[in-house]
């Protein structure tokens, strides 16, 4: 998969995401009253839209496959992954699927069930500025201690769509206050 990295800065100790998520959109006109667009993506942000959208679940892997090439290398000694909790239930999380591929990719362990986010009814990508969806997000973001031993360990988070930041500033609050970790890196697929 073609990618074109991007480094992102934050609380956090390292963090990159593959791709732009859209290359380009053109309107089109409307069409029953929508809007309609010809939407040309990045490999990356066409693979992340299929998985997401049209349940491709193929693409798990060849997203897996991509931030364990470009992205794993250039973070020190992973511990273990935690996917960033989904806004939406869905029956699988397609952020957990990839997270999950890349763990078995690099040999480390994933604990979907360690950070949390509480519903907060409308979602982040629906707010128009970071402010909002931080206050959105408010004491959303929450640890359960369902690591054995003591630690520290580092912690890689895998998320699916970086805009502003605000949700990886949010389960990086929670982590860092975590005992068990040690290190926080975050790994996106694209960003908008």
């Amino acid at each position: 998969m073609k990618v074109n990295l991007r480094e992102i800065k934050g609380p956090w100790d390292a963090g990159w995401i593959l791709d732009k998520h859209m290359d380009h959109s053109t309107y089109l006109g409307d069409l029953n009253g929508r809007p309609q667009f010809d939407n040309v993506r990045t490999e990356a942000g066409e693979a992340t839209f299929q998985l997401k959208y049209r349940f491709a679940w193929e693409q798990a892997a060849a997203l897996a496959q991509a931030l364990a090439e470009n992205i794993y290398p250039k973070l020190g000694s992973v511990g273990f992954i935690v996917p960033m909790p989904a806004s939406k239930k869905r029956a699988r999380q397609p952020v957990t699927e990839v997270a999950q591929a890349l763990g078995k990719l690099v040999e480390r362990p994933v604990f979907d069930e360690l950070l949390n986010k509480a519903p907060n009814g409308q979602p982040l990508k629906d707010l128009p500025d970071k402010a909002s969806k931080l206050a959105a997000i408010g004491e959303g973001f929450s640890v359960r201690d369902c690591l054995e031993g003591d630690g520290p360990w580092n912690v890689l988070v895998v998320d699916d769509l970086y805009q502003t930041g605000a949700s990886m500033e949010a389960a990086c609050k929670v982590l860092r206050a975590y005992a068990k970790v040690r290190r926080i890196y975050m790994a996106a697929l694209t960003w908008s």
